[in-house]
């Protein structure tokens, strides 16, 4: 499976923002990550569905990844599917249907994915692996950006693959939360083929090397 650097925008400048994405994109960015906050669902308020339309206006072009940490998710689903988002991504805990809120998703030609948190276990994906196509596990608590990665996560990714494997669905596993050169490599071992890195990409001194140096790591046998 394709392996993909998807950095988030919560850690870029928000004065020069369309800048910002070119500038991760021309160093190899594969995937614009947005993360939307409620300050309900989790204790941040971030960006809605004009920051994604305006992205896309301005000419970008890369696959546009949202993930919902609101609660709830339905109406915002739809925004941003109409805002020209490709990929969207929610917790189950934050609907009361999982099951529409994911046919809501790619009822808008959108891959729907399913986040959960550190402590959200994995059988909330029994019933639905079937309807989706991406599986968001955070390595962090969801709410801020430049968290500590939670160790714990990889076993977590593990058994992650192993269900995905034994279904025999073709889910891709994306991993967001204190993503950086020195344990992306273990990350994808464990199982996952998207990883966002915020802070370890805009906090650097060089998108190019930071992203270059990620993709030369997830490449490594």
């Amino acid at each position: 499976m394709k392996n993909f650097i998807a950095p988030s925008i919560l850690s870029a400048d928000f004065a020069k923002l369309g800048k910002e994405v070119d500038d991760v994109i021309l160093a190899g960015a594969d995937i614009v990550h947005f993360d939307v906050m409620d300050n309900h669902y989790v204790p941040n308020l971030t960006i809605g569905p004009l920051v994604c339309k305006s992205l896309k206006d301005y000419g970008i072009k890369k696959p546009i990844d949202v993930h919902l940490m609101t609660t709830p998710v339905d109406d915002l689903i739809i925004q941003f599917c109409d805002a020209g988002a490709s990929m969207v991504s929610f917790h189950p805990e934050a609907t009361q249907h999982i099951d529409r809120s994911v046919e809501l998703i790619k009822s808008r030609n959108c891959k729907a994915g399913i986040a959960l948190n550190p402590a959200s276990p994995l059988s909330l994906l029994d019933h639905i692996l079937d309807k989706i196509d991406f599986i968001l596990i955070m390595s962090v608590n969801p709410g801020f950006g430049g968290q500590k990665f939670i160790e714990k996560s990889l076993d977590k990714i593990k058994k992650c693959k192993e269900m995905i494997d034994k279904s025999g669905y073709n889910i891709e596993i994306e991993v967001d939360g204190g993503i950086g050169i020195n344990n992306i490599r273990s990350i994808k071992e464990a199982g996952a083929n998207i990883f966002v890195a915020g802070s370890a990409i805009f906090n650097s001194d060089s998108y190019d090397d930071a992203i270059k140096k990620m993709k030369q790591e997830i490449s490594a046998n």
